[in-house]
């Protein structure tokens, strides 16, 4: 009988056999400083597009002080227990009244953490008589959950909605076949990746041919989209045909936690059967308070949500003129797609790093096809025009680096901390 460790060890795995040279730079690196659109990296000062900051709460006077005084009446300890049993408070029923209204629902239920709450939202959703159909660039979270359900599960080519009713079609089949179960239909409000809103209102309008519930993850979405925030759904005018709205407090509320929207009954079930929640000790007081100060500002300061796009219209703008492929994205997340191996996105990355202090995450093979190189860019409002300014001299820079072939090397080089 082999040891489990030893086929752990034999394989790290395509990021982790990198590790040893890549641990602290290119992996598990350290942002330091004053969350904001400059922050130290090894010592230098470098602009951030990393960070889902995007409406700069932050580090927000108010919303600093908010956190403080939570922490200094409460404590981190309160409430003890999980929600159903010690873990309750008025301050959480609070936040899910105020949350629910945000986003034009009757209710809405708090869990601790957005990716937990994903996974646990399926399984509760869920039997094993039911069907899912769901978009191939669903977040790692929907994946997970989909691993958990017992049922069948059929995918559709992100955004066709031509192969969206192939799929339909194909689990309305199996439903009738069965003679039980039904189908629950999974998107995103906002694509993380490419920054593209999901097909809600035409996914919606096909609820007149199809029998489906509709469950959209608006991570993305919630804070940055719609006339008062409320997201895609609020944006793409079907807010209301959305039957479970899931978002996390972790992009445009720069804090921890989520929380799931939807019709009273639906919301009441799902608070007494998500085990997640039931058997998890409830979101600390001083996160609670913060949120509710969070809320507040989503509410009272649109001007927040209009310098972001602000800075994201004129990054895109700026891009596009120097001839960088964005993709299709339709929300502030900023893709910028290139060709090149993984030995050359390294070299890239140094120099953005190094030389014009750019700090920006990229994404490589394994998790996209080899030959591709996305950088994604995250704006936020504290981004200055002199940040975008900059940023889109350093990318003419190295793109022009790129074309030539100056980045050519032969082994990725030994950039971690010791």
């Amino acid at each position: 009988m082999a040891d489990i460790f030893e086929r752990l060890i034999k394989n790290y795995g395509p990021i982790g056999q990198h590790r040893e040279r890549a641990h602290g730079y290119f992996a598990f690196p350290k942002l330091e400083g004053e969350i904001g659109s400059t922050m130290k990296f090894r010592g230098k000062d470098v602009i951030v597009w990393s960070l889902n900051n995007y409406l700069g709460l932050a580090n927000h006077p108010e919303v600093r002080k908010a956190d403080a005084e939570g922490a200094a009446q409460y404590g981190l300890a309160l409430p003890m227990g999980a929600r159903m049993m010690s873990g309750n408070s008025n301050l959480h029923e609070q936040l899910e009244t105020e949350l629910a209204a945000f986003v034009h629902k009757d209710d809405a239920i708090l869990v601790n953490f957005g990716y937990q709450g994903m996974v646990s939202l399926i399984d509760v959703l869920c039997s094993r008589h039911d069907v899912i159909v769901y978009d191939a660039e669903s977040h790692a979270c929907i994946i997970d959950g989909l691993r958990l359900h017992a049922g069948h599960r059929f995918v559709f080519k992100h955004n066709n909605i031509e192969d969206f009713e192939k799929q339909m079609d194909r689990a309305t089949a199996l439903i009738e076949k069965q003679k039980s179960g039904g189908i629950l239909v999974i998107t995103e409000g906002v694509f993380g990746m490419a920054g593209d809103q999901g097909k809600l209102k035409e996914i919606v309008a096909l609820k007149s041919k199809y029998n489906f519930r509709l469950l959209v993850d608006d991570a993305h979405g919630f804070g940055t989209l719609g006339k008062t925030g409320a997201g895609a759904g609020e944006e793409q005018g079907v807010q209301d045909q959305i039957d479970v709205y899931f978002s996390t407090f972790a992009k445009s509320m720069a804090s921890i936690g989520a929380f799931i929207a939807g019709d009273r009954q639906i919301i009441d079930y799902i608070r007494y059967n998500i085990r997640s929640q039931i058997f998890a000790k409830s979101l600390p007081m001083p996160l609670v308070v913060g949120n509710l100060k969070r809320l507040d500002l989503l509410r009272t300061q649109p001007a927040l949500k209009e310098k972001l796009w602000d800075n994201a219209l004129k990054l895109q703008k700026g891009l596009k003129e120097r001839g960088f492929d964005i993709g299709t994205t339709d929300s502030v997340v900023t893709p910028v797609y290139m060709k090149g191996g993984v030995e050359e996105a390294t070299a890239m990355v140094m120099d953005l790093r190094e030389h014009h202090k750019i700090f920006c995450s990229i994404v490589v093979y394994p998790v996209i096809p080899k030959g591709h190189i996305i950088y994604r860019l995250i704006p936020t409002a504290t981004h200055t025009d002199a940040d975008i300014e900059a940023t889109l001299n350093a990318f003419s820079d190295v793109k022009a680096k790129l074309d030539a072939g100056a980045y050519k090397t032969n082994a990725i080089p030994d950039m971690a901390e010791h």
